[in-house]
């Protein structure tokens, strides 16, 4: 484990060893006084000395206090035998029931209602919820913006910012909660705070939907100039797949909070739960989706400092007749440019074209990429040509073999690899993975190539954790339809 992710690990048990004194400084604050706040709407509201509480079967509790507050009701029990207890509120004049509900007590004096689902002490859970999600937004992001180097380009990155966005908004909407409760504006039900826990998702998806949207788009717009620029393929309209289906998703996700929910408790708990899993799921990939296009944004536009060693440049197809194409030919006009730049503050570098030879190519990618360089006047004993590699992962690791056989440890070395713009976070991880520390330095692209390119990238980023990503759907998916299930019964 990396000293980074140790500290992030640490510094999140240490926020929640804080909740948990929260929950227990809470809890023994309150002791066993439970108060009842019921809202009575537009109900016809009698003078104070006409409410009067009935109990069931002789069981009651001790009512401290009693009074109506604005619109509200407020009861203050202080139970003193554990069981279960049913209560009716009721106008004295005219016998209606103004409010029902059963109470159940523990051993240690903790009073729970099946009808609000308030309980002894919940004030602290919401202040420790929303400690415990503003805590852990603050710690991602900032994890997120103190990555640098090497560290850039990591799955880490795309969590921590896309996790830190749910958690903020998350957090800020438990915060609103509490001081609500505290000041009793409306809404104080516990029943409520579960509903707004579990439609979270939703929340967090009405709130990006502008941003949603426009980016769907702007993909399907800069996708459809590609089609007018290059060939027909698969890849080339993954950019409309993805924003029809965020349109679509949007469109859908209105349609369940709009549908009518009358019918049978079983039908509306199954409708609800059902909203609350679509928006757990489609938010979970709402922030991957974000914290992969800001993560790759970042890395494309980092410029490595000028103190580098080797420069590595990632070859792609060109022409057969041995000739750059713009795409390749960016990448290494951009090392070109940043080996110039280096050598006017007196460090050589040695510049690594890398790349083997397709089966339709006439010479090594490699060797197309060093006659270029020849052509613009750089210097043979600065060009260590590689060309065995035929993807991005051998384009690093046969790289680093070469430096470690002119240098010995190639990690001590300072490296830098180029490639294009939209390529630059995904061959990050893929020199991660080959073992060599190097940051990139993306080359630019035209506008209407660099969206689609890109979120083909995050595609492929996420296949390759197609299963731990799916476990985490699966955790959230329980977390949050089980507590969906918990607002209706």
């Amino acid at each position: 484990m990396d000293k980074q992710r140790k500290k992030i690990y640490l510094q999140v048990a240490a926020l929640a060893a804080v909740c948990v004194l929260i929950l227990i400084v809470g809890r023994i604050l309150a002791g066993n006084r439970f108060e009842m706040c019921i809202p009575l709407g537009v109900m016809n509201i009698p003078e104070e000395e006409k409410i009067r509480i009935s109990w069931e079967n002789d069981r009651e509790i001790p009512v401290e206090e009693m009074y109506l507050g604005g619109r509200d009701l407020v009861i203050v029990l202080r139970p003193q035998q554990p069981g279960d207890y049913a209560m009716t509120v009721l106008n004295s004049d005219t016998q209606e029931m103004m409010f029902y509900d059963a109470l159940h007590v523990t051993a240690l004096g903790t009073t729970h209602s099946m009808q609000s689902k308030n309980f002894t002490g919940d004030n602290a859970v919401i202040a420790a919820v929303a400690v415990f999600l503003v805590g852990l937004a603050v710690i991602s992001i900032l994890h997120f913006v103190r990555r640098s180097g090497p560290q850039l380009y990591s799955y880490d990155s795309i969590w921590a910012f896309g996790v830190g966005m749910f958690c903020a908004v998350s957090g800020l909407n438990f915060t609103y909660i509490l001081v609500q409760r505290l000041l009793r504006i409306n809404m104080q039900f516990m029943r409520f705070v579960y509903e707004s826990f579990s439609m979270s998702g939703f929340m967090f998806s009405f709130l990006m939907m502008p941003v949603m949207l426009g980016f769907a788009v702007l993909m399907i717009v800069s996708n459809l100039a590609l089609l007018r620029h290059e060939s027909f393929r698969v890849q080339n309209i993954l950019g409309l797949g993805i924003g029809f289906a965020l349109i679509g998703g949007e469109a859908f996700g209105i349609w369940l909070i709009l549908h009518d929910y009358a019918g049978s408790q079983l039908r509306i708990m199954i409708l609800y739960t059902l909203q609350c899993v679509y928006f757990t799921v489609y938010t979970y990939f709402e922030c991957i989706l974000i914290g992969s296009v800001v993560s790759g944004l970042r890395a494309a536009r980092h410029v490595p400092a000028p103190v580098q060693d080797y420069i590595l440049i990632l070859g792609c197809g060109f022409r057969k007749d041995g000739t750059l194409p713009p795409l390749l030919r960016g990448r290494v006009d951009k090392a070109i440019e940043f080996w110039r730049a280096q050598m006017a503050q007196g460090r050589e570098a040695i510049l690594i074209p890398s790349g083997g030879q397709g089966g339709d190519e006439p010479m090594p990618e490699a060797e197309a990429m060093g006659n270029y360089l020849r052509s613009c006047g750089i210097p043979e004993r600065v060009i260590l040509e590689e060309n065995q590699s035929r993807n991005t992962y051998q384009n690093m690791a046969f790289s680093k073999k070469l430096i470690e056989e002119r240098e010995g440890n190639a990690n001590d070395k300072n490296v830098i690899f180029v490639t294009t713009n939209y390529h630059v976070f995904r061959s990050g991880i893929w020199a991660g993975l080959a073992g060599l520390r190097a940051e990139g330095l993306g080359s630019k692209t035209k506008w209407w190539f660099w969206p689609n390119a890109f979120v083909r990238e995050c595609i492929g980023l996420l296949a390759n954790r197609a299963l731990p990503e799916l476990i985490w759907l699966i955790i959230l998916v329980v977390l949050f339809g089980g507590i969906a299930t918990q607002v209706l019964w």
